[in-house]
């Protein structure tokens, strides 16, 4: 999405990739972006019946778990725009994926296995770092390698 993009696309966007994937939230807690703090996005959420909570370090659903995990992720994307320069947008993808796929201590688990109840299956390795045997086609021995390095990233911003 775009800053310019308006709001009826943000919420066709928001039901292509949100609703349809993981249905209509009960409970949102949101960031202070502008766009979620709207009239527009108040109204549409109240319509879908979702409740809204913004997002505040000492806000008392959050105790600053959600505040952590943005800057984790601003961390992450800036590390990946200096690690794959202008093409960095292309690899939010891998980002997402290895963000989804790692184990988090707060739930124990890696949040895909917390949503879905089992853990992802994939053909990317998921060895250690410095383990990692690429064998297989082109395309899956270059993404192991980005996800390696995503995952090396993710751990210094978590660090």
């Amino acid at each position: 999405m775009r800053n310019t993009d308006p709001m009826d696309k943000l919420a066709r966007m928001y039901l292509k990739e949100v609703v349809t994937r993981h249905r209509i939230p009960l409970s949102i807690i949101f960031y202070r972006d502008p766009r979620f703090a709207s009239n527009f996005w108040r109204s549409l959420q109240n319509a879908l019946g979702t409740s809204l909570d913004m997002s505040t370090a000492y806000h008392p659903q959050t105790d600053g778990q959600s505040e952590r995990t943005i800057q984790t992720l601003e961390d992450m994307l800036h590390a990946c725009a200096i690690d794959f320069g202008k093409g960095w947008v292309n690899h939010l993808p891998l980002v997402e994926f290895s963000y989804n796929n790692s184990y988090h201590a707060s739930i124990k688990v890696a949040p895909f296995e917390a949503l879905y109840g089992q853990k992802c299956h994939s053909p990317v390795c998921w060895a250690e770092v410095g383990q990692v045997q690429l064998t297989g086609p082109d395309l899956v021995q270059e993404t192991t390698k980005k996800i390696v390095q995503i995952k090396q990233r993710m751990q210094a911003a978590r660090d």
